[in-house]
């Protein structure tokens, strides 16, 4: 699993439209992007990778108060044992308030994942 599944898969639970990258229908009251930062080698053993963190961003747009979604994914989040790296209020952009969070999370390679 990567973290864009695990991702998609908690900030489906809430019932807020979620897209990856940019939303592409008529924006509505509330949604949330995720956005993929970056995938990390950190471990090695033999000049083999053991260890992979993926990094994303996820954008929360709504036009109302943000802060019971930001907690209530915040909270879903470290339940998950995701590690927030940052949290921000990016601004107020084209009537939405902006709030990202930013998370990593290491997952172990398989060995098979390297055969060809």
């Amino acid at each position: 699993m990567s973290i864009l599944e695990e991702v998609n898969l908690l900030l489906n639970s809430f019932g807020v439209p979620v897209e990856t990258g940019i939303y592409s229908s008529p924006a509505p009251e509330s949604y949330v992007l995720i956005t993929p930062m970056a995938d990390v080698y950190n471990a090695f053993a033999d000049n083999t990778a053991l260890i992979e963190t993926q990094e994303v961003r996820i954008s929360i747009f709504t036009k109302g108060s943000y802060t019971a979604l930001k907690n209530r994914v915040v909270k879903e989040l470290l339940k998950a044992c995701f590690t927030i790296t940052a949290r921000v209020y990016l601004g107020y952009e084209d009537s939405y308030h902006h709030y990202a969070i930013d998370l990593i999370k290491e997952y172990t390679l398989e060995e098979e994942a390297w055969q060809l």
